[in-house]
């Protein structure tokens, strides 16, 4: 079983605690959704769960060992943070054979990976005439290079249009239903909302809450009520006044007590049949 395990995490930077004593576990087999608001401490954990900045103190791992200590990190956890990380002078296809290449991985993937991905019409294109959406459908494949047991994906949907929307939220429903890890990242409430199913909320650096999707929603009126109640407070500014809310120092904020909304009934969940191959993408003329 390969698991993340975050284990009392806290990471400073300077005088900043950017995550603060935080802990969970992110099983195999299921979608779990990473939440807070823009500050709360998301990318600083998956930075440090992928070996890519040193905790304070605490730590993560994954299947129990350190990112650092993996020897072909690409065959045990594949990531996407930053589309834009791809060297733009390369071809998609050279992108993705370099990382094969340095984790031992047949470059007969990197066609899988580009057909997955709808890319293959625009493989020996170079990256930087690519769209922002294109642009995540290579960081997708780059990340499903190696085959692995676990995904962790950044704002995956930003910048893809409908179709692509579709294609990576049947994507993840389908290899949690393989038995993979994927943790993914979103402030897209509606999306998570028919992804996930479990939910990692932090907020000022702190664990909020770590729960399946029905238990967190509750009998609020949808995710997105129930995560604002719960983050009220806890977003480093407030949207109204642009100024730091009050929240009590050290202590997490909690959803705001008295009679909940009612549960929305009869919602299905989609993505429970094989995910279909992505439209491959036209070259415009």
């Amino acid at each position: 079983m390969t698991s993340i395990d975050v284990h009392d995490l806290t990471k400073d930077y300077g005088g900043t605690r950017a995550v603060d004593g935080v802990s969970f576990r992110v099983l195999p087999g299921r979608v779990t959704g990473f939440l807070g608001p823009n500050g709360a401490g998301k990318s600083t954990t998956l930075r440090v769960v992928l070996g890519l900045d040193r905790p304070t103190s605490g730590g993560a791992t994954l299947g129990g060992r350190p990112y650092r200590s993996l020897d072909a990190p690409l065959r045990h956890a594949g990531a996407l943070l930053d589309a834009a990380a791809a060297h733009g002078g390369r071809t998609a296809r050279d992108h993705l054979l370099i990382l094969a290449h340095s984790n031992r991985i047949p470059a007969a993937r990197v066609t899988e990976v580009l057909a997955e991905s709808g890319l293959e019409s625009v493989a020996r294109h170079r990256i930087r005439t690519f769209s922002l959406g294109m642009r995540q459908r290579l960081g997708v494949a780059a990340a499903l290079l190696g085959d692995p047991p676990v995904l962790i994906l950044d704002e995956p949907a930003n910048g893809l249009d409908p179709e692509g929307i579709v294609w990576i939220r049947g994507l993840m429903r389908r290899l949690a239903g393989e038995g993979r890890t994927v943790l993914v990242s979103s402030h897209l409430m509606t999306e998570t909302a028919l992804a996930a199913d479990h939910l990692v909320v932090l907020g000022r650096g702190r664990l909020l809450a770590d729960a399946p999707m029905a238990d967190f929603v509750g009998g609020h009126a949808s995710l997105e009520d129930a995560y604002l109640r719960l983050t009220a407070g806890a977003a480093p500014f407030s949207a109204r006044t642009g100024t730091p809310p009050s929240v009590t120092t050290g202590t997490p904020p909690s959803a705001p007590t008295g009679p909940p909304a009612p549960a929305p009934t009869g919602t299905p969940r989609p993505g429970q049949a094989p995910t279909p191959a992505p439209a491959p993408i036209e070259e415009k003329g």
